[in-house]
């Protein structure tokens, strides 16, 4: 057996059977071992973007790695995008780059590039493999890296002749990494800010959102009167009805600051202290208030349950019941079609179990808060803030929860990164409801321009964020990749169109044509 063929089965052995791919001449022998293989699912992405986008959103829902599988560096730089998003997710995932054999990298042939000094920004394990008699045991780590919790990205980067050279038995079934305890101490710090009577909250996110954690942080809550809140952008979050609320951070600053306005103590799980998205002239970077106690109750790394667990046992809080969500639907609504009714729709409609991949930028911004009440469902949010997340990632989350309905909320201008991702969801028949808002603008740059202190508003300046002239047609472009589309203009043609695709296996997609409005910002 050849490297290629002893490191897929190393990975195969190790739990990773799904391959999101976009091969080139150097990877030829990793195709062809793919192609043998009865256990690794290969799935063709028509852009990097997608595969890394598929991997992260796959990452997430899984709880496991899928790898990649990319051509040298100009296909990871392709990809880097969406493997940004990953990393600030801490989703797992293991990127396979084939690189130049070993003997001919001496030649600077045109592809030829730092393959590792692409690698690093986006990896937290890197490694290029020396042998194909390395290659397995290489595998074998990186699929050991990626699972360091909560999820860590691993590159492995593979010279063709480590591919195609003898190589050695494939390496069985490893030991995986289990999430660090937290100290006593941090339960004990913790247990004492929220025993002093003073205004705090709980700031959770990443494995600190699953459902369980929810529900012991609304437990601590109503043991100590602190308020939960989540970060803006969140790996996944549960909600929904049965489920523990938990508020959300606003975006903009000021909707934060005032959010937390008195607060003297800030609790976090699972993140850091929060921060604005962006520096502003005269403002503030850190939106809590100045002189704030700022403690950490458990890093990302650590296990986020069994912190809240401890600190529930610590302060007697497994008495109080937990306030679950009730099931309120709003109705579906008539006339335009703006972000309301949309989100009106989306909160009536969504079937139970759903998942929800949101990439809607300012159309979808009473979307998340109407559907706090809707049937339980999960929330992949852009962490990243790399746009270009919100299709390829929900190609991902159908092939690991093939079961499930995926709604991707899908801003226009997002869209246009990775719209290749359509190919690949009817190549793959996935279960997925596209759903664009077109408001034909990038809305949010023409909000940061004012935010910022820019001058300049003329026609010259908003040219550069409008999506218009020609106006996008995104029915055709999902039609010219198998995708069935259609385009709604009321609330009328958007809620018959939705609950079509709520009932019938996709992909689908919506292009709903909104009415502009301001933002309450």
């Amino acid at each position: 057996m050849n490297g290629a063929e002893s490191m897929l089965e190393t990975l195969v052995n190790n739990g990773v059977d799904v391959c999101f791919s976009n091969p080139g001449t150097s990877e030829m022998h990793m195709v062809a071992a793919m192609g043998k293989s009865s256990h690794m699912r290969s799935i063709l992405g028509l852009f990097e973007g997608v595969c890394s986008g598929a991997a992260d959103g796959y990452g997430r829902m899984a709880g496991k790695p899928a790898c990649t599988l990319l051509h040298l560096g100009p296909g990871l730089s392709n990809a880097s995008a969406n493997l940004h998003n990953a990393f600030k997710a801490n989703s797992p995932v293991i990127n396979l780059i084939g690189d130049h054999a070993i003997y001919h990298k001496g030649y600077d042939a045109p592809l030829n590039s730092d393959v590792i000094g692409l690698s690093k920004p986006v990896s937290h394990w890197v490694r290029t493999a020396a042998s194909a008699a390395d290659l397995p045991g290489d595998a074998a780590d990186a699929v050991v890296a990626a699972n360091v919790q909560p999820g860590q990205i691993a590159t492995l980067i593979v010279p063709a002749d480590c591919a195609w050279n003898e190589s050695v038995d494939p390496v069985g079934t490893q030991g995986m990494p289990a999430a660090q305890r937290v100290s006593d101490d941090a339960v004990k710090g913790a247990a004492q800010l929220l025993g002093n009577g003073k205004s705090t909250i709980l700031l959770m996110s990443n494995a600190a959102l699953s459902e369980r954690c929810i529900e012991l942080a609304d437990q601590l809550c109503q043991a100590t009167g602190a308020r939960s809140f989540c970060d803006t952008f969140t790996t996944k979050i549960a909600r929904g009805e049965g489920r523990c609320p938990i508020e959300r951070l606003g975006y903009f600053a000021e909707q934060a600051t005032e959010q937390i306005k008195g607060v003297e103590q800030l609790i976090m799980v699972g993140t850091k202290a929060p921060v604005a998205f962006f520096a502003y002239p005269g403002k503030a970077s850190e939106f809590y208030p100045p002189g704030s106690t700022l403690h950490t109750l458990a890093e990302v790394s650590e296990d986020a349950e069994d912190a809240l667990q401890k600190l529930v046992d610590e302060l007697d809080a497994s008495k109080f019941n937990l306030r679950r969500q009730q099931l309120v639907k709003p109705g579906l609504a008539t006339g335009s079609l703006s972000p309301e009714t949309v989100a009106r729709a989306f909160t009536e409609l969504m079937p139970t179990d759903a998942v929800v991949v949101d990439e809607s930028a300012t159309a979808g911004f009473l979307t998340y808060p109407l559907s706090e009440t809707a049937e339980p469902h999960d929330w992949l949010s852009l962490t990243g803030g790399s746009i270009g997340f919100g299709l390829p990632t929900s190609i991902g989350a159908a092939v690991a929860c093939p079961e499930r309905k995926v709604i991707c909320l899908q801003g226009d201008g997002g869209a246009m990164y990775t719209i290749q991702s359509l190919w690949t969801m009817a190549r793959e028949n996935l279960d997925i409801c596209v759903v664009i808002f077109a408001n034909r603008k990038y809305q949010i740059l023409q909000i940061e321009l004012a935010r910022v202190g820019a001058q300049s508003m003329n026609k010259k300046t908003l040219d550069m964020m409008d999506l218009g002239n020609p106006d996008l047609d995104f029915v055709k472009l999902a039609e010219g990749m198998g995708v069935r589309g259609g385009r709604a203009t009321s609330a009328e043609e958007f809620n018959k169109q939705f609950a079509a695709a709520m009932s019938e296996p996709g992909p689908v997609l919506i292009e709903a044509i909104l009415e502009v409005v301001d933002l309450p910002i």
